[in-house]
């Protein structure tokens, strides 16, 4: 195979991977973006702007399907996957936070572990229309695609070997995703924390 051949073999299964990844959540797209700029980081920079535009577009595309599903689930599919207790109201303040900073809520809706989903399916719940979703979800995905392109590109820089790179990149992007895990849900306990005092005090009063 031709070195133009490897390149474009190379993109295809990046584009197959984040796609799927992002229907179906199984994949760590990050570290799939990461990995393939670590490669491109040892051939030329036209390959690592490509990485990047493909990481995004599949990401994009992905988000698509799954705002689509999301909007023909609608509240049913809250209950089922058990996005919360009270759906609406949590949604609601995904809604102000879309509609405030769309692009940066839906941007650490990705960077965030197991946090895209819920944001696409509450913002779905209260009626984003698909025409801001799209247009924000743009700069979203190529900011995430830029930022996990940058992770890989660092350990292409740092390791003289492809391979090398590319353990790298996957390494610090779990390690990433571990502490973004690890931040959320020490946020979640205090917020629980919070809501339970009232309710407390009141039952000693």
């Amino acid at each position: 195979m031709t070195e133009l051949g490897q390149v474009l073999a190379g993109l295809g299964t990046l584009l197959l991977a984040v796609l799927v990844g992002a229907v179906i959540p199984i994949i760590p797209t990050g570290a799939a973006v990461s990995a393939a700029a670590a490669v491109a980081w040892h051939r030329d920079g036209y390959t690592v702007l490509a990485v990047i535009a493909v990481g995004a577009l599949a990401a994009y595309g992905g988000d698509a399907i799954m705002y689509a599903l999301c909007r023909a689930g609608g509240e049913a599919l809250t209950r089922r996957i058990r996005f919360s207790r009270k759906p609406i109201e949590l949604a609601e303040t995904v809604k102000h936070r879309i509609e405030r900073r769309p692009i940066a809520g839906l941007l650490v809706s990705r960077l965030i572990p197991a946090g895209r989903i819920p944001m696409l399916l509450a913002a779905a719940v209260v009626g984003i229309s698909w025409r801001r979703f799209a247009t924000a979800n743009i700069t979203a995905c190529v900011l995430w695609s830029v930022m996990y392109a940058a992770v890989g590109l660092i350990g292409g820089a740092i390791f003289p070997e492809a391979w090398q790179g590319i353990v790298a990149a996957i390494v610090l992007v779990l390690l990433v995703s571990w502490i973004s895990g690890r931040i959320r849900k020490h946020r979640e306990d205090s917020t629980a924390e919070e809501s339970a005092h009232p309710v407390s005090g009141a039952a000693q009063a």
